[in-house]
């Protein structure tokens, strides 16, 4: 769930605290570098901010057409996610933006989520609609994760916690984010600006991208914390992680110039109704199809969908939504792939 759905909204008050106040004051002093997307003190976007208000919210939620989704879908068991041969990558779609990326120097996974709600209390808020796609207790060992940013659907602190003490994991997060998984007692922690790379490893590195969002998981504490996406480069094969976005011409061309072509883009495609709300900081699949191709990805797999009902389209609007963009364009289908959770796409041709 993103800060702006209102059971979250309604938790934020309800964990509301002279604490937490005192909390907000001290990250409000934090200071980060200046830059085109930060003040010192807090982020933005060039152009439309991305971030919503109560009364937006309000309005939203007073003139809104959900489509309603099943209670649950019940999956068939997958098979476990193969090791990487050589120099390949392997990803497993887990669910919505959760992927386990195995690499030859380590196994990540992506903004990992395995609660079954996401909201800041454990009962009210969006309730999973499948089981993940591999199990916690089926995961290899998790060497790293990345996170995006602090909204609850991707920063799931009761899951995090779980792999730091099962798995140790080195945790990359965009700048402003050490602070609050420390709090927590998570503190394997990087934080990254933009652009900025972390080397893993030999010929591995690890790049936080741009991305049109915000951050705020309390009330008064709006863009505390930077937001991303991430691009994996291990020798010749690149990966590229869209975290949560809005479409920006600017940022994804630049990824893909400054960075490369992708092997493999992991781009959402979900929780994009109604466009008069959601269009700043989640793309529809339409313009997903663009990023595919303004990263000149080879291939891409569709994410941030189908788990968690969040906004008003249906369950299966954001794949059909994909099909008939891919077709409008002229991408092949098997260019942008939609996975069933638990299966597997491969670097490799």
């Amino acid at each position: 769930m993103e800060d702006w759905n209102l059971p979250g909204l309604i938790g934020d008050f309800s964990v509301f605290s002279v604490t937490s106040v005192f909390k907000m004051c001290i990250t409000a002093r934090m200071s980060f570098p200046l830059s085109d997307h930060c003040n010192g003190k807090t982020f933005f976007n060039l152009g439309e901010r991305a971030e919503r208000g109560l009364r937006e919210v309000l309005r939203w939620k007073l003139t809104s057409r959900v489509t309603p989704w099943p209670r649950w879908v019940e999956l068939a068991p997958a098979a476990p996610p193969r090791a990487p041969v050589r120099d390949e990558i392997v990803a497993t779609w887990i669910n919505h933006s959760t992927f386990l990326l195995q690499t030859p120097q380590g196994n990540f996974l992506t903004d990992p989520v395995f609660s079954d709600r996401v909201s800041p209390v454990s009962w009210i808020g969006p309730r999973r609609v499948h089981a993940p796609g591999v199990p916690f207790d089926a995961l290899p060992k998790i060497h790293g994760v990345l996170l995006s940013h602090d909204h609850y659907d991707h920063c799931d602190l009761p899951t995090l916690q779980r792999l730091a003490a099962t798995h140790q994991p080195l945790i990359l997060a965009p700048l402003g984010h050490h602070a609050l998984l420390a709090e927590s007692g998570i503190t394997r922690v990087i934080d990254l600006d933009w652009w900025q790379a972390h080397a893993w490893g030999a010929d591995f590195s690890i790049t936080l991208t741009p991305a049109r969002h915000w951050c705020r998981r309390k009330i008064g504490a709006t863009n505390h914390r930077l937001w991303g996406g991430f691009f994996l480069r291990a020798g010749s094969q690149g990966v590229y992680f869209a975290g949560d976005s809005g479409y920006d011409p600017d940022h994804f061309t630049a990824i893909g110039r400054r960075l490369g072509a992708p092997d493999l883009a992991m781009i959402p495609i979900g929780a994009y109704e109604p466009r008069w709300f959601m269009r700043s900081a989640h793309m529809n699949p339409p313009e997903a199809v663009q990023v595919h191709r303004d990263l000149g990805a080879r291939q891409s797999i569709a994410m941030h969908w189908g788990c968690w009902h969040l906004t008003d389209e249906g369950r299966l609007d954001p794949p059909r939504a994909l099909a008939a963009a891919l077709s409008a364009t002229g991408v092949p289908s098997d260019a942008f792939r939609v996975l069933v959770p638990g299966s597997s796409v491969s670097t490799r041709p």
